[in-house]
């Protein structure tokens, strides 16, 4: 598999999981079918339209293949119809929210290190591609985002960029390494909420 195509698979089953991630946090709100729809498309394409705004691509990929809208709207009708399902799940949303945390992050600096950008920027627009989606979700239901609180959100998104870019850069395979890294991303993300780990504060503040 090559690294455009592996990069194209990691956005559409990131644009699914995050996408469900939406819709269950909908469905918990009560809202209705269109709401469930808005949420989904929020969390599970925000991420990747700032990337590709910030990238220059246009028009941007979730607009020029239609396959991202279907992966979005998909998410959102199978939810629609198995949210009970999916409620069995421990904590669903916040597990679905980690695994498209990992998806998005590998994706998202994947992406940027194709269109030739220096390490550092690629590894801070997968962090954004990563984050970009749950801080549209969170805000939409008048929630304070999760990269604002104090869990170890983005700093898990972090590691996994780090680890993709350093990965593609020691020339490992491309596969491997974005599942390494993408269950990096899953793991820290899911240990922190169950070990209750905080991002670390300034010296002296409340």
């Amino acid at each position: 598999m090559t690294a455009p195509s592996l990069a194209l698979w990691l956005d559409l089953i990131g644009i699914f999981v995050f996408g469900i991630s939406g819709a269950m946090l909908a469905v918990r709100r009560g809202l209705d079918a269109f709401g469930i729809a808005v949420l989904a498309l929020a969390a599970s394409l925000a991420g990747g339209l700032l990337r590709d705004i910030a990238l220059g691509a246009s028009p941007p990929a979730a607009l020029a293949d239609s396959r991202y809208l279907i992966a979005a709207l998909s998410s959102a009708v199978f939810t629609f119809f198995f949210h009970r399902q999916i409620e069995r799940v421990t904590r669903p949303v916040m597990v679905l929210d980690a695994l498209g945390l990992g998806l998005f992050a590998v994706a998202g600096c994947r992406k940027a290190l194709l269109f030739g950008l220096e390490p550092l920027p690629a590894i801070l627009l997968g962090v954004l591609t990563a984050v970009g989606g749950g801080v549209v979700r969170d805000i939409l239901v008048t929630e304070t985002p999760r990269i604002l609180r104090e869990e170890v959100y983005a700093m898990a998104a972090l590691v996994g960029a780090v680890m993709i870019y350093v990965a593609d850069s020691r020339g490992f395979d491309p596969f491997w390494s974005a599942v390494v890294s993408i269950l990096a991303v899953f793991i820290i993300r899911v240990v922190s909420v169950w070990r209750g780990w905080r991002a670390p504060k300034a010296p002296g503040s409340q």
